[in-house]
Formats: C-alpha cells, sequence, structure tokens
C-alpha cells in the first residue's frame, strides 16, 4: 500500500508540477506579449528613420533585377537536366534491347535455390551461366578417331544437350517450383537430373561419314597403265587393293563411349580392305576402240610435217578418271629443236610464216573423236575464219601460250588416245571401255545461218600503176555465222538434237593494188580493176582459215537425253583473255568476241585440195572440206 501511495505521491506531484508548468507558460506569454509590443514600438521606430534616411537618399536608388537573364539562365538548366535524363533513360533502353537480342535479362541472373544436381554435380546457389560452366568443366569434351597415324578431332555432340538440359531446370514457372523452394531450402527434397545421351544415331552417323570420305580410299580396277610405241599397243597391269573406315564399328564405339559419358575417348577406327572389282585380264577384255575420227590434209609438206610431229606427241597419252587432258601441255611447245617447220598463217589477219603451223587439224581431229566417245569438252574454240578441212563449227583451235583444247575423263576408267598422221590423212581414236550407254551414240551437225556483208576492202600502193587505175588483187570473201548441234541416237533414232554453240567466221577483205603518189616507177602499164579477179591469186585469200574466234554456248533445253560424259554443252567455248603480251612466234592477241581475231594456228595451203564445199553431214569421217573457190 506505501507502494501504491509512493506512486499515486508521483502522479499526483506530477500533476501538480504541470498545473505548475501551465502557470510558468501563461506567465512566458505574457511576457513574450510585452515584448511583441516593446518591439513593435521599435519596428516603427525603424520604419520613422528609413523613410528619414529615404528621403535623404531619394536619387540613389537600387537597380532592379534582369529577369530576362534569370528566365534564359533557368532555361539553360532545364534543357541541361532533361538532357541528362534522356540519355540515362536512352542507355537503359540500349541495354534492354542488347538483353532481348541476346536472349539475356537486364538484371543479373537469378541464382538456384532449389537443391538441384546433375549427375553429381549440384547446382545449389549457382546461376545459369555458372552452371553451364561448371558442367563444361565436369564433363569436358575433348573425343578422338584415331587411323593410321591419323587424329581427328569429334566436334563436341554433348554442347547442345546440356544447354537444352540448363533451359529446362533455369525456365521452370514459380508456380511449379514453389512448394520445391521451401523444401530444397530446408533440404527435405532434391531434384537429380540426368544428361541425356540417347537418340544421337543420326549426329554419330554424320561424323562416320566425314570420317569415310576423309580416309576412305577406292581400290583401282585393272586398266591401261603404258603404251608401247614400237608394237602400237596400250599395255595393262592388276588393280590395286582400296580401304574403308568400318562405319558399323565406328559408330558402335562413339555411341558407347557416350553413353559411358566418356566424352574424352580416343577411339581407334577400323580399316577394312577392298579389292578391285576389275582384274586386268578382265579389262584387256573390255578395252577398245570407242570413237574415231579422221580429217584429210593439203599436199603441203611442212604443214604436213607439222601435224605428223603433233600427231607422234599426243600418240599413246592416257587420262585417269577425273582427270583433265590439256593438247598444249600433251604436245609441248612447238619449236624448230623437235624438228617443227614454218608454215603459212594468219596473225591478226596477216599472212606470216609461223613455226609449227598446221596443229590445228590435229586438235580438231583429237576434238571430234572425243565428242563421239561421249567425254566431257571443258575448253574449245573455233577458229577466226572459216576452216576448209572440218565442216565450220566443228573446229578446235590452239597456239601455244594462246587458245588450248581441253577435255575431262569423265569415266570410272582410264582412258588412251591414239593419233596417227599417213598419206595426208588424220586419225584421232579414243581407247577405253564405252562410256556411253548401249546403243546411244553422239554426233556434230553444223548449220550455216547466214553470209556476212564482204568487208571494206584494203588498198596497197603500186607505183607500177598508172595514177587513178586500180587493179584488185583479191575478192576477198564474205564472213558467215553457223550452228552447230550435238546429235544424240538411241538405236539409230533421234532423241536430242540440241544446239551445243554457235560460231562466227569472218571474212577476207578484198586486196586492191593504186597508185596514189603521182610517180610511176618502171612504166608500168595501166589497168582497171578486174571484176572477175580470183581471190586465190592472194596468199591471204587461198590459205586455209585459223585463228581462234569465240563461240557462243546454247542454253540446253529440258528432255535432252544424256549419258557419260554429257553435260548438256559439249564443246562450250571458253573466252579468251585479252594481253598485250605475246603469245607465241609471229602471234599476237586480240580481245575475245564474235568475230575478233585470236592467237593462230597455221592454215594450209589450198593448192593441191579436192574440189568440193563442206559437207552439211555432221561427222563426215575421212572426207576433206575443201575451200569454196573464190
Amino acid at each position: 500500500m506505501s507502494t501504491a501511495n509512493r506512486s499515486s505521491g508521483r502522479n499526483v506531484s506530477s500533476g501538480r508540477s504541470t498545473s505548475s508548468a501551465g502557470r510558468s507558460r501563461a506567465g512566458a506569454a505574457g511576457r513574450q506579449t510585452g515584448a511583441g509590443r516593446q518591439n513593435a514600438g521599435r519596428s516603427s521606430s525603424y520604419r520613422s528613420s528609413y523613410r528619414s534616411r529615404s528621403g535623404r537618399n531619394r536619387r540613389r536608388r537600387k537597380p532592379e533585377p534582369d529577369y530576362r537573364l534569370i528566365a534564359a539562365i533557368g532555361v539553360i538548366l532545364i534543357l541541361i537536366i532533361a538532357a541528362a535524363v534522356f540519355g540515362l533513360s536512352q542507355e537503359k533502353r540500349q541495354a534492354v534491347d542488347a538483353s532481348a537480342e541476346s536472349g539475356t535479362e537486364p538484371s543479373a541472373e537469378a541464382q538456384m535455390e532449389r537443391n538441384v544436381m546433375v549427375e553429381d554435380v549440384s547446382l545449389i546457389g549457382l546461376s545459369r551461366t555458372e552452371a553451364l560452366q561448371k558442367l563444361q568443366e565436369t564433363y569436358a569434351w575433348g573425343m578422338t578417331v584415331v587411323c593410321d597415324g591419323e587424329t581427328y578431332e569429334v566436334p563436341d555432340l554433348m554442347s547442345g544437350r546440356i544447354e537444352g538440359l540448363l533451359d529446362q531446370i533455369y525456365q521452370e514457372t514459380e508456380a511449379e517450383t514453389a512448394g520445391t523452394d521451401a523444401e530444397g531450402a530446408s533440404g527435405d527434397s532434391q531434384e537429380i537430373y540426368s544428361l541425356d545421351t540417347s537418340g544421337m544415331e543420326e549426329e554419330v552417323d554424320i561424323q562416320v561419314q566425314v570420317l569415310q570420305d576423309r580416309w576412305n580410299t577406292a581400290a583401282k580396277n585393272g586398266s591401261i597403265s603404258g603404251y608401247d610405241a614400237s608394237s602400237d599397243t596400250f599395255t595393262f597391269s592388276e588393280g590395286t587393293p582400296g580401304r574403308e573406315v568400318n562405319g558399323d564399328k565406328l559408330k558402335e564405339d562413339m555411341l558407347a563411349a557416350l553413353e559411358n559419358r566418356d566424352f574424352d575417348a580416343e577411339i581407334s577406327a577400323e580399316l577394312l580392305q577392298t579389292e578391285p572389282e576389275i582384274t586386268a585380264a578382265q579389262a584387256k577384255e573390255q578395252y577398245r576402240t570407242i570413237s574415231t575420227f579422221t580429217t584429210t590434209t593439203t599436199a603441203n609438206s611442212k604443214r604436213n610435217t607439222n601435224i605428223r610431229l603433233s600427231c607422234e606427241a599426243l600418240n599413246g597419252a592416257i587420262v585417269q578418271p577425273g582427270q583433265e587432258l590439256s593438247f598444249n601441255d600433251t604436245v609441248g611447245e612447238r619449236t624448230e629443236a623437235k624438228g617443227y617447220q614454218g608454215a603459212a598463217a594468219y596473225n591478226n589477219g596477216e599472212v606470216v610464216q609461223e613455226i609449227g603451223g598446221g596443229v590445228c587439224q590435229t586438235s580438231t581431229t583429237l576434238y571430234n573423236a572425243v565428242v563421239r566417245a561421249g567425254l566431257k569438252i571443258t575448253v574449245r574454240r573455233s577458229h577466226t575464219f572459216e576452216p576448209s578441212y572440218i565442216t565450220p563449227g566443228q573446229d578446235a583451235t590452239v597456239s601455244w601460250g594462246g587458245p588450248d583444247f581441253k577435255f575431262l575423263n569423265n569415266s570410272s576408267t582410264a582412258i588412251g588416245i591414239r593419233a596417227h598422221y599417213a598419206n595426208q590423212k588424220v586419225t584421232v581414236s579414243v581407247y577405253g571401255i564405252p562410256i556411253l550407254e548401249e546403243g546411244v551414240t553422239y554426233d556434230l551437225k553444223s548449220e550455216k545461218l547466214e553470209d556476212l556483208d564482204l568487208p571494206a576492202p584494203t588498198y596497197e600502193e603500186d607505183q607500177t600503176l598508172q595514177p587513178g587505175v586500180e587493179v584488185m588483187s583479191s575478192s576477198g570473201t564474205r564472213g558467215s555465222r553457223w550452228q552447230t548441234r550435238l546429235i544424240i541416237k538411241k538405236d539409230g533414232e533421234i532423241v536430242s538434237q540440241e544446239v551445243d554453240h554457235s560460231t562466227t567466221y569472218k571474212g577476207h577483205a578484198p586486196v586492191i593494188r593504186r597508185n596514189t603518189s603521182g610517180i610511176v616507177i618502171g612504166g608500168g602499164t595501166s589497168s582497171s580493176v578486174d571484176p572477175s579477179a580470183s581471190s586465190a591469186s592472194s596468199d591471204a585469200s587461198s590459205l586455209e582459215a585459223s585463228e581462234g574466234t569465240e563461240t557462243t554456248a546454247a542454253t540446253p533445253t529440258s528432255g535432252a537425253v544424256t549419258g557419260p560424259g554429257s553435260s548438256g554443252g559439249l564443246g562450250v567455248e571458253t573466252p579468251a583473255q585479252t594481253t598485250s603480251a605475246p603469245i607465241g612466234p609471229g602471234e599476237t592477241t586480240q580481245p575475245a568476241g564474235p568475230g575478233a581475231a585470236q592467237p593462230s594456228e597455221t592454215p594450209a595451203s589450198t593448192a593441191a585440195a579436192p574440189s568440193g564445199g563442206p559437207s552439211s553431214a555432221a561427222g563426215d569421217q575421212g572426207q576433206l572440206v575443201a575451200p569454196k573457190p573464190e
């Protein structure tokens, strides 16, 4: 009870204290009121004093503030602040856009709070990036395949599987993980995931195919391997075994390594030997002459010597499957040291003496034989002027350092080339296992589309003539356009005759002699132009055509029957390169194009040529196409 009293006394005393305090505050308020009156008096006295000073200083007024300057400064400050705010928002927006493009969130990655395990790896407290790094370190990829001392590093086949598993784990919704979070935090629940290595047969098949393409070598069948010049026969040799990777075993070993999580396994590839399908004896029975073509030369002995030498250099050439034969590389440079002789040739439209003139007839004969064998033509050019020893459009000009003729052996076995010259006959044959299907034949057929206008005449000064008198030395020839078709037959019936290429041949300009100097030397008799003058009066007009001219390949149409070697455009010409460098003896280069002069092949003299015009029948073997009478 005494305690209660003490407490009551404290309360009462507190009440009293509060009452006294109230009286103190009231007195203070009164004193403040008095002070206020006193201050008011002083303020009145101050205003009176100010008015008195103001009266004395009435002319010294303070300047008013420049509100326009203050407003301008305020606007500038506002603009600076707005720019800063805009820059920050722009940076934030760019960061968001960059994150959206990369597929990541701009904020920090969330850490795994659940008790999640991938195999034996815990992901607790790890972000997705950290989890990926940890799994890649734990299951490091380093699988290799070894074969015959060579090591192949297999691309990482598990990276996509790991990425997909982490996507599944980290992209679960909060609703799906709400219950497991609390349990995971308390350690009552554990989620265990496994790396899935099943269903990877397709990925492994791709790697097996890569290794087979890399290490497999096909067996070589028995085939021709050489040429015996003394007997004019090809020799045969046995084939060689091949090897191939045991794909079934390699696939099995790789899948087993994946299943056992042995991602850095070193696997040895097993090699199996493959045997040739054709022996040398079998090949000898299957080989035969699959095409042949013959052209007729002139009586020009120098030109015929050059043709004979080029045939000897070409004879016995062997072209392996997939190999390209170049006429120039095979025959070699035509030089005096090799016995080649000078013969008349066209060089930029003029007649010159050139070493090796005439070899174009050898390349042309080879071209026609190769087409009919079903081989693929890769490089071919026509002459500038119409040839006389072959139907126009079926020629193939060559020149050392200039135009070349090339073809590809697109068959599965080697082929041999036979080339002979005798008694003004050039014969080239292809020796091999038939390329075209049974009953299928290839041929060429050329058709003249139009004759071109006669070129403008050229004039030669002749001071033996009287001034004003003109004499025609050569009447010239007209150019022409030709179209050549590839004729494909099946059992004698035409199944395709697509346009293979088109050719434009230049004409020879008439040559007229005249005297414009006014001086007559030797008292020459005057004569007028003879309109019946024969074009054979000039070396240029009596020469066989040569030099390369551009041809244009036609686009094959649908429905063509093709066989091995058919590319839909045999004989397509390769455009020439314009160059200022000399090509060969007596040669120059002209820009490529229809009718453009090209590096020359020596034309032959037509003095002993049989009469008759170009044959319209394709592949007229053994028949000379004589020059037209001019």
